[in-house]
């Protein structure tokens, strides 16, 4: 029934592409504001559409420009403010993410 419907919850269609929980994801990152450095390991909490979820950062694959994408240091040490960055998270708990290239509306 619908009234068993919460925020977050995730619908999809079982017989056609159903949703998954991912245990681990590659995103596109850019740091806006934050003090120091940012390494492997850090784990700060992740807004996804309604879901809040902290996420290990388990590697920081790559920096790469924020305008073109285009890689401009393999596995670096660290991050900091106003870099982008390939990082692969590892969610605290089950979260279903989408690859951007196959849902495109739903990234930004």
């Amino acid at each position: 029934p619908v009234k068993e419907l919460r925020r977050g919850y995730v619908a999809g269609d079982s017989k056609n592409n159903p949703p998954k929980g991912a245990a681990d994801f590659t995103a596109q990152v850019i740091v806006l504001n934050h003090p120091g450095q940012i390494s492997n390991g850090y784990t700060p909490v992740l807004d996804c559409h309604t879901a809040h979820i902290a996420c290990k950062f388990a590697e920081i694959k790559e920096k790469c420009d924020r305008r073109t994408g285009k890689t401009t240091e393999e596995n670096p040490k660290s991050i900091k403010s106003g870099d982008a960055a390939i990082v692969m998270l590892v969610p605290s708990k089950p979260m279903c993410v989408e690859a951007f290239q196959e849902f495109p509306p739903l990234g930004r």
